[in-house]
């Protein structure tokens, strides 16, 4: 299948195609795994992974609908065709890994939709799914984001158990429940590049925070599933893999993971221990946002970023919105 770059660049992707595919949105990271920029809010936020064995393929987290065509591109950069797909594996059914599973779908006529059993039934039918974030985000933003999503017939989906293998080309992919972003999360191990792709389990690490000492990251507790104790739980049962690199989702492939595991679970205990001494009322949003601002700010100081207060508030003024909002939720939940 030949393919024509959709973003046009002078960063060059080898594939065994006769030619080399231009594309600035795909990343070789070695051992048959291409992470693919989704192009979703801002360059290097959103990322989805294509991994090819032996000539099959699987995709893991799919963006959204507009990301669909660099998935296709990004596949084509292989030199295969889109009957070489057997899996679409998203993390969970948040929107921004998994909004773009339906349209795909329907590009990939041999593959199976791979999901945790708990969020199998939004992607067959996603009207649920569809008014949750609605709730959060509002229409006209799931609309420019998002776009419609596309439902994925009930007999293309395997729903995945706790510890349940699955094979791509004799390659195991090893899917491990792990909640406490979601409880429908399950995040896979690659015993190939000893590496876990972790969805958002563990945690944020975006580009524009490395420093000389490495990448640096956050935890996410986005709306609604929120769970602290799970989310350590989870975090320390990849950790005892031993693994060699994260594949997250937002952004790319990481290492140096025992560092940024502690430097994750110290912030999770910051931000639950300051969460449960902010006062319920009108004004407890408002002091989650400035007090978990305050936290990252801090780590971020210490990590040696040198960007000024205001643009590590442009770049995580998504994600403290959104944490907000699930710690309030799971506050309340807690407190009742």
């Amino acid at each position: 299948m030949s393919a024509r770059p959709l973003v046009a660049g002078d960063s060059v992707i080898e594939s065994s195609s006769p030619s080399p595919v231009l594309a600035t949105f795909v990343a070789p990271l070695g051992h048959g795994i291409h992470a693919i920029d989704t192009g979703f809010h801002r360059p290097l936020f959103d990322a989805a992974y294509l991994i090819v064995e032996r000539g099959r393929a699987a995709f893991v987290d799919a963006g959204t609908n507009h990301s669909v065509p660099r998935m296709l591109a990004a596949l084509a950069a292989t030199g295969l065709g889109v009957d070489a797909v057997d899996y679409v594996i998203p993390t969970h059914v948040h929107l921004d890994h998994a909004g773009g599973v339906g349209l795909l779908m329907q590009h990939l006529p041999t593959a199976r939709l791979v999901v945790h059993r708990r969020g199998a039934r939004h992607l067959a039918e996603p009207a649920h799914l569809l008014r949750s974030a609605t709730a959060v985000y509002g229409a006209e933003e799931i609309e420019r984001s998002y776009g419609t999503l596309v439902p994925v017939a009930a007999q293309r989906i395997v729903k995945t158990s706790d510890d349940m293998t699955i094979e791509l080309a004799g390659r195991p992919l090893r899917l491990l429940h792990t909640p406490g972003h979601a409880m429908h999360h399950h995040c896979i191990w690659d015993a190939a590049s000893r590496g876990f792709f972790t969805g958002d389990t563990f945690g944020l690490s975006y580009r524009d925070f490395d420093t000389a000492a490495g990448p640096w990251i956050m935890p996410t507790t986005t709306p609604v599933q929120f769970q602290p104790e799970a989310l350590r739980r989870s975090i320390e049962r990849m950790l005892a893999f031993d693994p060699d690199w994260i594949y997250v989702t937002h952004y790319g492939r990481i290492g140096d993971v025992p560092r940024l595991a502690a430097l994750l679970l110290a912030q999770l205990d910051e931000m639950v221990a300051f969460a449960r001494a902010t006062a319920p009322g009108p004004d407890r949003h408002a002091a989650l946002m400035r007090g978990l601002g305050a936290i990252h700010l801090k780590s971020l100081r210490a990590h040696g970023v040198a960007l000024s207060d205001d643009r590590i508030g442009e770049l995580l003024a998504l994600d403290l919105e959104l944490n907000a909002q699930g710690i309030a939720i799971w506050l309340d939940r807690t407190r009742t």
